[in-house]
């Protein structure tokens, strides 16, 4: 008995320091307050990560510890704990915006979230304040400040890889929160459903991606990620009102002496969001309406939009999203115009058209799980219909379902593995494919590795296989007198593709990169089987022989971070060149005699191999200079676009033949925005350089009126803008904006000319 008592001290002393303690808290965002999901917390050799209302609990057994906090965007934060056995420790922990543009967070690049510095391709990141400064009704228009990033006529092009496309066809990519957000029977963004009013980050990814996402990222990405509810909720109001003024030359001001009864080109709008969270409901109500009378005669919009969106937290593993999109409205414009001199604002014969009536809407069902076993599971899915209401026989309605089902795994020696399995179906019917049903579906499954070695040298690799079946008619009018057959209707084929990339880190804020990625494009239905005229005895006629093209971009570029004191950016240097086989481009087909002149035949056809080689500089810088704050974003594009066979067929059908480069490209472009913040007011200028567009279609300058004489007068363009505002201590905000100041005349595409100088008011207004 004595033994025991003498022993019982030494057991009940063992049994306290074999008591492990636990240590747990919340981790917030120093400035807003908000809980951040997803932080890294390490302890010794433990570490957890916090959940998404921002908390972390770790088992560890007694002692001291150096405790780390690491987010990407934000400092990493030491700090110093001591743990007595079967003690719970709170540390709660506030972390500060990292200040610093290269740990920006993405995610385009791998389908997780990764510091803008160590991803392997070439990628920018605009953020809701330049859309907000800019008075940007549309996503298309804050593209154009993106280096070496084109919209004509509404369709996206990445360093040269595509020309104008009628329309039809792009080989960018449009994501909406990573869902394929393209009008599905053109591959056309309808840039109106995007919500202005709600979007954390646009992430523009350039070069071929199709391994992680399939057909149409040919050329590149842009992945709209929208906003979710804070901690406090939170509503944005802005309404706006823009005129535009007369051209400089006072032949081609139409209205306000003219049968229109526009007095003045207006466009007027509201746009509305509120972000809430009730319990474990995340709410998101956004809503946009536009009203629009354009300086092209005939050229219009009224529209609105809802965009009701939800996340529910079922626990510390599951969330259950639902996002949706409503877009109703009308809208009308022209295809070329009367002549470059009195009617250049005005449309030619018979080249009108109006959207009567037009319904979008997609319902965008989520959930992600995140398993005991360290998985992350993650299902998306949408169903997005569309009713165009066209005149001149060229309504058509579409229905898409999309299924994407992911598998990742993030594990501690640095290895993150993403699988998954996509399928969409597509059903299609339209005036403008001769009235008839079409069906497509895509298959795919893809994987991805990207493995951080040595805390300095980020690998990644990934395959895709994916297969295509578009179903038809049988039998198909090519034109007036011919038809051409497809066996049971039925095209179809498959198709691996495959990249990888390197980013090593030199120095502190040194980053080399280096990437080859393939690139795949099937036909859309409206590049195999649109049937149309536009203007007097134009068509564009169905080529149901077309096939995919196929791809491949490569580069090498180099990051360069600096600090100036309080200010802080980066400069990116990129080399890169992108090889494209049985590249789809509309061109002409053949001439004939009209009364009244020239009519030309268009049809979309699979062309020789071309090449695209060039170099782009780009700069980003964001903080603090003197007594105010500096944002940044500039760079210069140059490349050679040419046919690699460059003969008879090419020349026949190109306005320039004393040079080999391709149509409808600018090869030297100059993207410049600024704006400096200081005691309430900022300021700001932009300014967009184009060079010469050398080639076009060789009909388009003979035959269409004005357009060679435009051209020969106007070589290359530079367009001026310019903003100031006034933020006061209410969160009110008043926005003066100048666009065009130099009254430029330009045109991005031939036989359509751009806004002349227009003032905008804003009135943006936080609660």
């Amino acid at each position: 008995m004595r033994i025991f008592f003498t022993l019982l001290p030494v057991f009940f002393f063992q049994l306290l320091f074999a008591q492990n303690a636990t240590l747990q808290g919340k981790v917030t965002d120093g400035a807003t307050g908000e809980a951040l999901p997803g932080v890294t917390v390490k302890a010794g050799n433990a570490g957890a990560a916090t959940d998404l209302d921002g908390q972390y609990s770790i088992a560890l057994a007694p002692g001291s510890y150096e405790v780390s906090f690491t987010f990407i965007g934000y400092e990493t934060k030491t700090q110093p704990v001591r743990l007595a056995a079967g003690q719970t420790v709170q540390l709660n922990v506030l972390l500060n915006d990292g200040n610093n543009l290269l740990q920006t967070a993405t995610v385009t690049s791998g389908k997780f979230e990764k510091p803008l510095g160590e991803v392997t391709v070439s990628m920018e990141v605009l953020k809701p304040r330049l859309l907000a400064n800019t008075n940007t009704t549309s996503v298309e228009n804050i593209l154009t400040k993106v280096p070496g990033v084109s919209v004509v006529d509404g369709q996206a092009s990445i360093r040269g890889g595509a020309g104008f496309s009628y329309g039809a066809g792009t080989r960018v990519l449009l994501l909406v929160d990573d869902i394929p957000a393209l009008q599905v029977d053109a591959g056309f963004p309808n840039w109106a459903d995007f919500p202005v009013e709600n979007i954390a980050q646009i992430e523009v990814l350039k070069g071929a991606a199709s391994a992680l996402y399939g057909s149409s990222a040919m050329n590149g990405i842009i992945n709209i990620r929208t906003g979710f509810a804070k901690d406090k909720p939170e509503t944005e109001v802005a309404v706006f009102s823009k005129v535009w003024t007369a051209p400089e030359d006072p032949r081609k001001k139409w209205w306000g002496n003219d049968t229109s009864g526009i007095a003045q080109p207006l466009e007027t709008g509201v746009s509305f969001v509120h972000r809430r969270k009730i319990g474990k409901l995340d709410v998101v109500v956004g809503a946009y309406t536009l009203y629009r009378d354009s300086y092209n005669r005939d050229t219009y919009s009224r529209y609105g939009r809802v965009t009701p969106n939800f996340r529910y937290r079922v626990n510390d593993r599951m969330t259950i999203g639902l996002n949706t999109n409503f877009n109703f409205g009308r809208s009308g414009g022209f295809f070329i115009w009367g002549n470059d001199t009195d009617r250049a604002y005005q449309p030619g014969l018979n080249s009108s058209s109006e959207s009567l009536g037009r319904i979008r809407y997609n319902i965008d069902p989520s959930v992600q799980y995140f398993d005991r076993h360290g998985f992350r599971h993650k299902v998306l899915g949408r169903f997005y219909s569309v009713h165009n209401n066209n005149s001149n026989n060229q309504s058509n309605d579409s229905r898409m379902w999309y299924g994407e089902y992911q598998l990742q795994r993030q594990m501690e020696n640095g290895l993150v593995a993403t699988a998954g399995i996509v399928g969409m179906y597509t059903a299609v019917k339209a005036e403008l494919y001769n009235n008839a049903n079409y069906n497509t579906r895509n298959l795919a499954g893809y994987l991805q590795l990207d493995y951080k070695l040595l805390r300095r040298l980020n690998l990644s690799a990934g395959a895709r296989y994916e297969q295509n079946r578009l179903k038809s008619p049988e039998i198909v009018r090519v034109s007036a007198q011919e038809t051409d057959t497809i066996p049971n209707g039925v095209s179809k084929e498959a198709k691996p593709v495959f990249r990888l990339g390197a980013n090593y880190q030199v120095g502190k804020a040194t980053y080399f990169r280096t990437s080859w990625g393939q690139g795949y494009r099937y036909p859309t239905i409206a590049e195999k089987f649109v049937n149309t005229d536009f203007g007097v005895g134009n068509t564009v006629e169905p080529n149901p022989r077309l096939v995919s093209e196929t791809g491949w971009t490569a580069e090498l570029g180099l990051k360069q971070g600096f600090r100036l004191n309080g200010w802080q950016g980066y400069v990116d240097l990129t080399g890169f060149v992108s090889e494209y086989t049985n590249m789809m481009e509309f061109v002409l087909d053949r001439i004939q005699f009209v009364s009244g002149g020239l009519a030309a035949t268009f049809k979309s056809k699979n062309i020789t191999p071309t090449r695209i080689a060039g170099a782009e500089v780009s700069v980003a810088g964001s903080g603090r200079i003197g007594n105010g704050t500096l944002n940044l974003l500039t760079g210069y594009t140059y490349f050679k676009p040419i046919y690699q066979t460059f003969g008879a067929i090419e020349k026949s059908t190109s306005s320039d033949t004393s040079e080999n480069i391709l149509k409808y490209r600018y090869q030297h472009q100059v993207k410049f925005d600024a704006e400096y913040g200081w005691k309430g007011w900022m300021f700001g200028a932009a300014l967009n350089y184009n060079s010469f567009m050398k080639n076009i279609d060789r009909v388009f300058q003979l035959a269409l009126p004005g357009v060679n004489n435009f051209r020969m007068t106007h070589k290359g363009f530079t367009v001026l803008d310019l903003r100031v505002s006034y933020k006061f201590k209410n969160d009110l905000k008043v926005s003066v904006l100048c666009g065009n100041v130099l009254n430029q005349e330009y045109a991005s595409r031939p036989a359509l000319l751009e806004a002349p100088r227009n003032f905008a008011l804003r009135l943006d207004q936080h609660f």
